[in-house]
């Protein structure tokens, strides 16, 4: 019997980190397919992570005047993930159009994955933390009126 192959996910962004000039002269490597964002470091000894995309709380554009003259920027992300909770893709070209794919491409992991947060106000739990939201609540737009 033989063994079946996984098809392998489209990747739909790539990029690596740039230098002081903008240019991709490193070896840190950041790609995002429909499930999850990939961060490979190093060259003699390398590291690969990997957060799910559902599990990314927060998405934020970071600029200096530097990167802006440059044409890059830093995108910092929030996580639930254990060992990332909180990190950045730094230096990327086109930053504004990655951080808006990205939070495309985590919203509907959220939806795809049915992964639901809720929010704290003046540090008390909202009534419903912790539990699924009702049936109607499968729309992504909300409960129909």
């Amino acid at each position: 019997m033989a063994k079946e192959k996984k098809a392998k996910k489209p990747i739909l962004w790539k990029d690596r980190k740039r230098t002081f000039l903008g240019l991709p002269w490193s070896f840190t490597k950041y790609r995002v397919d429909e499930d999850r964002l990939y961060l490979e470091t190093g060259f003699f000894n390398s590291t690969e992570d990997e957060v799910r995309l559902y599990r990314i709380t927060d998405v934020t554009l970071k600029r200096s005047f530097g990167q802006k003259l440059l044409g890059i920027g830093t995108i910092h992300c929030d996580s639930s993930d254990v060992t990332m909770k909180n990190f950045d893709i730094k230096n990327v070209k086109n930053p504004k159009k990655v951080k808006e794919l990205l939070s495309r491409l985590v919203n509907e992991s959220r939806l795809r994955n049915r992964v639901y947060t809720s929010e704290r106000i003046s540090g008390e739990p909202h009534e419903h933390e912790g539990q699924l939201p009702p049936e109607d609540f499968d729309h992504p737009d909300g409960p129909e009126q």
